[in-house]
């Protein structure tokens, strides 16, 4: 694994086509994006207004989804989750109250080294997205996994 690049979260145009599914969600069509797609509702961390994103579920399981931050600990939404982890998360046509709670490294590192071989394209696009040159090995998508952070949202009881 190599760092190629600092990547940026988009900007301008890049920025509101990243955000287009946002709209799909608004208009009751949430349920075409699948179960790998969330659309989270958080609290701005300085306005504490609700902000939202749409981002991928790498693992789903008992202990709730797990999305990973592509553009690192410095993207919003990741922030905002840190600062205030009572959030909304809609999967498909179903939402819930969920709390957002930061991964360790290492398990990160497991998740993303299962997460590739499940989807080999999509790990090589987000590892690309967030500037890391893999290889293809488990090895390098753990190292990549220990370097991003991870986020589960777990439902409230």
């Amino acid at each position: 694994m190599e760092i190629v690049k600092k990547t940026a979260p988009p900007t301008g145009l890049r920025r509101r086509l990243w955000r287009l599914p946002i709209r799909l969600y608004g208009m009751g069509l949430g349920p075409i994006l699948g179960h790998r797609i969330m659309l989270l509702t958080h609290t701005g961390r300085v306005s504490g207004r609700p902000r939202r994103a749409v981002i991928e579920i790498v693992q789903h399981d008992e202990h709730g989804y797990v999305a990973a931050s592509g553009f690192g600990p410095r993207a919003d939404w990741y922030r905002n989750v840190i600062a205030t982890p009572d959030v909304t998360v809609q999967v498909g046509g179903k939402t819930f109250q969920a709390r957002a709670v930061p991964i360790a490294a290492d398990e990160g590192a497991e998740i993303m080294a299962r997460y590739a071989p499940r989807h080999p394209f999509a790990a090589r696009q987000l590892c690309k997205l967030m500037g890391f040159a893999v290889d293809g090995s488990v090895q390098d998508y753990r190292e990549v996994g220990r370097r991003i952070p991870f986020v589960r949202f777990t439902t409230h009881a």
